[in-house]
């Protein structure tokens, strides 16, 4: 494959023959492989032209790998071939978790949110699944949450048909009473796409975190999305709040921060994902 060949030279400045990435599943955006160069095993994520798609990522796990208190595959680098933008990441092969596991899992995630920032936001934007992520700054979660997450993904559905006027109201409800929903925090780092598929159980047994939305925002939006799709084991939530506590009626706020999630999944996959907003909208306006 002449774009094996191509990504090699441009990584690693060898020519070389090899010319085998062997497909493997769970991406539904890029298409993704594993090729082995010299005595090393590597990930592929490559596309057509994405717009700035995997420098962010690789910025991203940067951002992460710079903290020193989560795993992440090491970047080897991105670039572009010819039509076709590229990722390479070490590969991490599976393996089943040691007995602490989900507490490791849970006291890391806790370091990793001590990295603070003065606003909240990014130096620069990027994206979740396929969509653009805006990060300009502000002093406030609830301004950012509402400028920066709820209302772009609000104005993409309602402009594809997703969201009646009905919608749009309890939204603008919900947004007067933010302020008095949300406890103030300080900005903390978020990975931003926590769930399930974007973690996995490396061959020491420990977590490690990959395919991030990074930005400075407020944690319970971080532990809120790891819920979405029936949650961690509970001794990672009991292992966090162990290390860095949060404040009272958590749970209860669950529901308001994966608004911004099932948005995304309301313009990737349809209306579907609607009931669950709408249950939250009816709740708290």
């Amino acid at each position: 494959m002449k774009l094996l060949k191509e990504v090699v030279l441009q990584l690693f400045n060898k020519e070389v023959s090899i010319d085998t990435i062997q497909s493997i599943g769970g991406g539904c955006i890029h298409h993704a492989g594993v090729f082995q160069f010299e005595e090393n095993k590597y990930f592929l994520k490559w596309n057509k032209r994405s717009s700035q798609m995997f420098e962010t990522e690789a910025i991203g796990l940067g951002l992460l790998n710079q903290t020193n208190s989560v795993s992440i595959p090491k970047v080897m680098g991105f670039g572009t071939v010819g039509e076709i933008d590229y990722l390479c990441l070490e590969y991490v092969s599976s393996a089943a978790p040691k007995a602490s596991f989900w507490e490791d899992f849970g006291s890391s995630l806790a370091q990793l949110h001590k990295h603070s920032a003065s606003t909240f936001g990014l130096n620069h934007h990027n994206f979740i699944g396929s969509l653009p992520q805006s990060n300009n700054p502000h002093n406030s979660w609830s301004e950012f949450f509402i400028r920066e997450r709820l209302e772009p993904l609000i104005e993409m559905a309602s402009d594809n048909g997703l969201i009646d006027t009905s919608t749009n109201s309890k939204f603008e409800r919900l947004f007067a009473e933010l302020p008095n929903l949300i406890p103030v925090e300080k900005p903390a780092l978020l990975h931003g796409d926590l769930w399930s598929g974007n973690f996995l159980v490396c061959s020491e047994g420990q977590p490690v975190i990959f395919d991030p939305a990074v930005y400075y925002g407020h944690r319970e939006a971080e532990l809120a999305f790891t819920r979405m799709f029936g949650g961690f084991d509970p001794l990672f939530y009991q292992s966090y709040n162990e290390v860095f506590p949060l404040q009272c009626g958590y749970e209860d706020r669950v529901d308001i921060f994966n608004l911004y999630p099932l948005l995304v999944h309301v313009n990737l996959f349809g209306a579907s994902y609607l009931s669950g907003i709408n249950s939250t909208l009816s709740r708290f306006t």
